[in-house]
């Protein structure tokens, strides 16, 4: 395995292994929702915790927009971006794709995890957010150091996806 390969096998594995304690720790550590737990209810609780999973993204639109403004790049057909520009860009496309299968996958897992369990939701979104942070923070400082925010975010969701597929045809 080459240096670069290395260097995002272990990121990508510490993000995995920290996604996973960070989901059950806080899965444990908050509050079971009081509610009765309908689809109706189940469906809102996990609607306004995706309002929340999507404002890293917003900020990332608004940190491209406020880029472009302020300098060349305002006309984006002069391919003017700087580095960090293109960064972001690709960061913001990424989240967008991240947060689609987010926001399907825990409507998803909120219909069928039980209710006194139900706040594994905003575990994930917590992590969601963190771990769309590290993603855009690492891949400023070295696009190699993106690893640990993907997989998080990535292996979460397949985890989420896995979840429901396991409940569907269990």
């Amino acid at each position: 395995m080459k240096k670069e390969q290395k260097i995002v096998a272990v990121g990508a594995a510490s993000g995995i292994v920290v996604m996973a304690l960070s989901v059950w720790l806080l899965t444990l550590a908050l509050p079971a929702p009081r509610m009765a737990g309908t689809l109706a209810e189940r469906l809102a609780y996990a609607l306004r915790a995706n309002v929340v999973a999507v404002l890293p993204f917003f900020v990332m639109i608004i940190t491209v927009a406020n880029s472009r403004f302020l300098s060349d790049a305002i006309d984006p057909t002069r391919r003017a971006e700087s580095r960090t520009m293109e960064i972001d860009g690709r960061v913001v496309d990424n989240t967008l794709q991240q947060n689609f299968v987010f926001a399907l996958a825990s409507l998803a897992v909120s219909t069928l995890v039980p209710v006194q369990s139900l706040q594994v939701v905003w575990a994930c979104t917590i992590v969601f957010v963190v771990a769309r942070i590290v993603f855009w923070f690492g891949y400023r400082i070295n696009a190699l150091y993106r690893a640990p925010g993907m997989s998080a975010t990535g292996y979460m969701n397949l985890g989420l996806i896995g979840y429901v597929l396991y409940r569907f045809f269990a």
